[in-house]
């Protein structure tokens, strides 16, 4: 339980709802909630999902045509002319500065890997290739990884973990749980296969944004962190590490982000909604 904070308000004029009644009991109790403008009403739920099937279609190219001797330049074209074709627009490109339209993370990067003409696939390489959509205003995230040719078996049981770490978070939460017990899913699952959770970036809410509330940690304690609650749309999307959780950021381009062993890492991710009866996939 956190310091109570008033997030969850009624607009003056309206009759709270049975969803407000049971987010209030939360909130009065000092749980974190989310704020009731978090919560997607049914015609955004469903730009997001539109958003998310353009995203897939990129994923599935990608998974299509990856393979050793490519670059992970070429890989960014395929994204960008993909989605561009489908009347969306990659989310990343231009952001904050972000050069590319997705992010090519191999071996030993984590995520933020900035694609280039000059890295090129080679067999064993594991790679996340991460893409976020926007389309008619919505986003859409995910990611995956990709084994080219054969690789060690060390490197095929992270990439496999940290799949299950993702499907394991996703079965942890429930409505009116809490982020905490995504994390602390996550984490046990992580430390029994004896590889580390990367604590320094984390799951968010999406949707309306390509970064909302909550932050969805991928570590932690069962019943911390803010109230899942029917109609929320976030990512969970943990990043498994081989050997230590630290990392550091790459000083050349201030967005590659490499394990501070250099041993290698992986991440899968998706983009759900809340329902009532657990998380739907928007990225499927």
């Amino acid at each position: 339980m956190g310091r109570k904070k008033i997030n969850w308000q009624v607009p003056k004029g309206e009759k709270p709802t049975e969803l407000d009644e049971k987010v209030l009991y939360y909130q009065e109790k000092g749980y974190l909630v989310p704020k009731r403008s978090l919560i997607k009403t049914p015609e955004q739920i469903e730009g997001i999902r539109r958003s998310g099937i353009v995203n897939t279609g990129v994923l599935d190219l990608v998974a299509k045509e990856i393979r050793a001797g490519m670059s992970t330049l070429e890989i960014d074209k395929l994204v960008y002319e993909y989605t561009r074709d489908h009347g969306a627009i990659p989310a990343t490109l231009g952001y904050e500065g972000f050069p590319k339209s997705c992010c090519t993370s191999v071996n030993e990067v984590v995520c933020h890997g900035i694609p280039n003409e000059i890295e090129i696939l080679e067999e064993g390489d594991i790679i996340n290739v991460d893409c976020t959509t926007i389309l008619d205003g919505y986003y859409a995230d995910a990611s995956r990884m990709f084994i080219i040719g054969e690789t060690t078996p060390e490197k095929r049981k992270l990439v496999e973990v940290a799949k299950e770490c993702l499907e394991i978070g996703m079965q942890a939460a429930r409505p009116f749980g809490f982020v905490g017990d995504i994390g602390n899913a996550v984490e046990k699952h992580a430390k029994k296969n004896k590889f580390s959770v990367v604590r320094d970036l984390c799951g968010h809410g999406v949707g309306l944004e390509f970064h909302e509330d909550p932050d969805v940690e991928h570590f932690g304690r069962k019943g911390t962190g803010m109230l899942l609650v029917p109609g929320m749309t976030f990512t969970i999307e943990p990043m498994i590490n081989m050997g230590t959780h630290e990392v550091f950021v790459d000083e050349e381009d201030d967005w590659t982000v490499v394990t501070e062993d250099e041993l290698p890492s992986a991440q899968w991710e998706h983009t759900f909604v809340m329902t009532n009866d657990g998380l739907e996939i928007l990225t499927y």
